[in-house]
């Protein structure tokens, strides 16, 4: 486990168990990094000043290293990606134009298209110009599209998109925001495998047991 309790440690990872902080947790314990935590409450020390200096929005998750500040999981995921290169989460410079497209894709018009329709937020077809994502089965159907004809989104390897993407795909099965669709059942089971993963899980779920 990469965990550590270590006050001098240069990446700092703010979290809550049931949170988004899930995506990056796991995108740490793919690095294998030394990390300390600190679990913050939505009520309290969320908006609290101290970390409202380092995320003004009072979200999780965010990290701290080495005097940087990084919010948003998609560019958490990304930074880690290029500060840990030897992991090899992020493929090489000029073949990265797949695995940018679908990281922020995911960060994009999925997301958006996701809450939307959890939200029952209806986009009428005159909108749909206006909306990034155009209408959430468009959505649903390019994400299709992308994890056909390979085993991970941005090709043959795993990258840091695959934790991001893959995090939506098996969050959005398992709470009916998104179809089982034979091309996400395939796509999260291949990732469910991952030693990181459930590592990650691990260390959440126990958190979250304590905060009940």
């Amino acid at each position: 486990m990469a965990l550590t309790e270590s006050p001098g440690c240069d990446l700092v990872f703010y979290t809550h168990p049931m949170s988004r902080g899930r995506i990056v947790r796991w995108m740490l314990e793919e690095t294998g990094a030394d990390y300390r935590q600190v679990l913050l409450g939505y009520d309290t020390s969320m908006k609290e000043n101290d970390y409202l200096a380092i995320n003004p929005m009072g979200k999780v998750p965010a990290i701290t290293h080495k005097g940087h500040v990084v919010t948003e999981c998609a560019a958490i995921c990304a930074y880690l990606a290029d500060v840990f290169p030897g992991t090899g989460l992020a493929p090489a410079l000029n073949e990265r134009a797949a695995y940018y497209r679908w990281l922020f894709f995911a960060a994009g018009p999925l997301e958006a298209a996701v809450v939307n329709q959890t939200l029952n937020v209806s986009i009428s077809e005159e909108q749909q110009r206006m909306v990034g994502y155009g209408h959430y089965d468009l959505v649903v159907d390019t994400l299709a599209t992308g994890l056909s004809g390979t085993p991970y989104i941005a090709g043959d390897s795993f990258t840091a998109a695959d934790v991001y993407v893959g995090a939506h795909v098996m969050w959005g099965m398992q709470f009916g925001s998104l179809p089982k669709r034979p091309e996400f059942e395939a796509y999260a089971a291949l990732l469910a495998d991952r030693p990181a993963l459930k590592a990650a899980q691990a260390i959440d779920d126990q958190l979250a047991q304590t905060e009940e």
